[in-house]
């Protein structure tokens, strides 16, 4: 039997999205990837209590200690390699990657942001900050969408796409907390089981080769 494709989750909070793979994997929707390592840039990460109860290696790996963010994407690098990782994903991770990074993990590393890219995205547009410029706007219409990552901002290749109805009383955070319930948690799992699949019959196709 192929074994399943090894995932680490980059995170920098609470790690909702972090809960919802977590879930997704013991309820059976993330069925051909393991979640095998969290890494946070923030020792205060709520994430990192979630990934201790759900008995997931954690580390944290801060830019201020490495000194630079060479050297912080280089520990980094070092701590995917040393647990084999082949899926990276970025759940509320607030820390842009550079050209050198994602370029290494071409298609294997995975972001949700919550709007319809390409609405509401880009440099600077993360958390409540997007949910506000959607009310600004009057749009009707929000969501959430996972995409591949690469050296531009939420410019990477869409997987999926959820949308969410935007009511008159909605504030950011009514807005933010529907997002997330009704689009991101069931999007983000969806594509780490879409591309975790992809991998695996990748690995059984070259061993039959």
């Amino acid at each position: 039997m192929v074994r399943k494709t090894r995932i680490a989750v980059l995170v920098s909070g609470g790690g909702t999205n972090l809960q919802a793979l977590i879930d997704a994997e013991k309820s059976g929707i993330l069925k051909d990837g393991e979640i095998v390592l969290v890494i946070s840039n923030r020792a205060d990460a709520y994430a990192l209590e979630r990934a201790e109860k759900a008995g997931i290696r954690h580390t944290v790996i801060t830019r201020k200690a490495a000194g630079s963010q060479e050297a912080f994407e280089d520990r980094i690098m070092a701590a995917l390699e040393k647990a084999k990782i082949e899926l990276i994903v970025l759940a509320g991770f607030m820390s842009i990657l550079s050209e050198r990074f994602t370029s290494a993990y071409d298609h294997r590393i995975l972001n949700v942001h919550p709007s319809l890219i390409p609405s509401f995205c880009g440099e600077g547009m993360y958390g409540l900050r997007v949910h506000e410029a959607a009310l600004k706007k009057g749009v009707k219409v929000t969501g959430a969408t996972v995409h591949f990552v690469n050296e531009i901002p939420d410019g990477g290749e869409i997987l999926l796409q959820k949308a969410v109805r935007i009511r008159d009383n909605d504030t950011p955070e009514r807005l933010q907390k529907r997002v997330m319930k009704q689009a991101e948690w069931i999007i983000l799992p969806r594509a780490c089981q879409l591309v975790s699949e992809r991998m695996r019959m990748q690995r059984a196709e070259r061993r039959t080769v």
